[in-house]
C-alpha cells in the first residue's frame, strides 16, 4: 500500500488546514473487495471510524469545520481537487481511501458513472458543509477539533497517527 500526503495552507477562501495533512492510501482494497460498498464500511468499523453515508462527492468546492472526513472509492475511478480553487488534482481508483482533516477543501472534477464514496467519521464528530470563507468561528473549530484517536486504514499503529500530533 503507498501512501501519498498533502498539506494545504490558506488557499482564497478556502481555510485547509497547515497543522493536518491530507493522507491518499492507495489500493487499500483489493479490485474484487473494492466492488463491494460493505467491505468498506467493515474497514472503517474495524478501525472505529463510523461509515455515515454512501453517494458521490460534491462537484463543488466545499470544506467541514466539525469532522475530519475519510472517503473510501469503491466502484468506478474519478478526479477530485484537494485544497480548493486552483488546489491540487488527485486520481482515485476503486480501493482507495482518502483522509481529510476538518478544513481541507474538496470537490470532484470528473468521475466514472461507477463511482461511489463511502463517507466516514471518527467517534463523536458530526460533518457540516461549508460553502464559503470560513468566519472566526469556524476556524476556531478547525484548529481546535482534535486528532482521530485512530487511523480509518490502519487503526492504532497508523499513520495519520504519527503525522496528526
Amino acid at each position: 500500500m503507498q501512501i501519498e500526503t498533502f498539506l494545504f495552507e490558506k488557499n482564497g477562501w478556502m481555510p485547509n488546514n497547515p497543522r493536518f495533512p491530507a493522507l491518499l492510501y492507495k489500493s487499500v482494497l483489493t479490485q474484487e473487495q473494492s466492488a463491494n460498498p460493505r467491505d468498506m464500511e467493515d474497514l472503517f468499523a474495524r478501525n472505529g471510524w463510523q461509515p455515515r453515508w454512501r453517494d458521490g462527492v460534491y462537484g463543488y468546492h466545499h470544506y467541514h469545520t466539525t469532522a475530519h472526513e475519510a472517503l473510501g472509492f469503491v466502484g468506478g475511478p474519478a478526479r477530485l481537487m484537494l485544497g480548493g480553487p486552483h488546489g491540487r488534482e488527485v486520481d482515485v481508483e476503486p480501493g482507495d481511501v482518502l483522509v481529510l482533516p476538518a478544513g481541507v477543501g474538496h470537490c470532484t472534477v470528473r468521475t466514472d458513472k461507477r463511482f461511489l464514496a463511502i463517507g466516514a467519521y471518527p467517534p463523536g464528530q458530526d460533518w457540516d458543509l461549508c460553502k464559503t470563507m470560513a468566519d472566526v468561528a469556524a476556524l476556531e473549530r478547525i484548529r481546535h477539533l482534535p486528532a482521530p484517536p485512530s487511523d480509518p486504514v490502519e487503526g492504532s499503529e497508523g499513520l495519520l497517527l504519527d503525522l496528526w500530533q
